[in-house]
């Protein structure tokens, strides 16, 4: 059995998005997001750093959310969610699934410090304003490559549970404008998938 140690509104959500999508049995050990739980010394012995999330599977144990992905599809669903190695899509597929912690996470990360973990006093609006702007310029290719596509290298793949995770997340941010179409229509198919709502009920 999997179990998979989750905290609301962190890249947990991604996992839950996923085992719930290749529909795998799994349980979860829920923690709030908060030092109490996450720099506990059980969780520390699970994560160095206490953070989510961790994915338990018998005697593996394994952490960073994109790993998580790429070890569940390979061991336990033969490549579900991802194209062939040799498959035409297979580059852009490896490109925005990595894009995703390479390109937009970082941005997000400083935003949501600077909008939601730090005290008033402490936040600063240059920082904020330069990751808004970061962001902006990073979902820019992301809106491009859209354009007549339902996800981002067609069919609904592991790609779209890294990015879209993220760029669902960016939406609630306020950074996905109206001037990115495409991107706007992408977050809500995402949204309006059903294995996705399941994932979003667990925040």
């Amino acid at each position: 059995m999997l179990t998979l140690h989750f905290a609301p509104n962190s890249r947990a959500g991604r996992i839950v998005w996923l085992l719930e999508e290749l529909e795998l049995p799994y349980e979860i050990n829920k923690m709030a997001f908060h030092p109490q739980d996450l720099k506990s010394d059980a969780h520390r012995a699970r994560h160095p750093l206490g953070r989510v999330p961790v994915l338990d599977d018998g005697d593996v144990r394994i952490f960073e959310s994109g790993a998580i992905v790429e070890y569940v599809i390979a061991r336990h669903k033969n490549g579900g969610l991802r194209p062939s190695d040799d498959a035409p899509e297979f580059p852009e597929f490896l490109q925005w699934f990595h894009y995703c912690e390479g390109m937009v996470m970082p941005p997000v990360n400083t935003i949501v410090v600077q909008t939601l973990l730090l005290p008033k006093e402490r936040q600063d609006a240059t920082a904020l304003g330069q990751a808004q702007r970061l962001l902006s310029k990073a979902l820019g290719p992301v809106n491009e490559a859209l354009e007549g596509r339902e996800y981002l290298i067609g069919d609904f793949s592991a790609a779209d549970i890294m990015l879209g995770h993220a760029c669902f997340m960016s939406n609630r941010l306020g950074c996905v404008g109206e001037d990115m179409p495409h991107l706007k229509a992408y977050v809500e198919r995402v949204a309006n998938r059903p294995h996705f709502k399941t994932a979003i009920d667990m925040q």
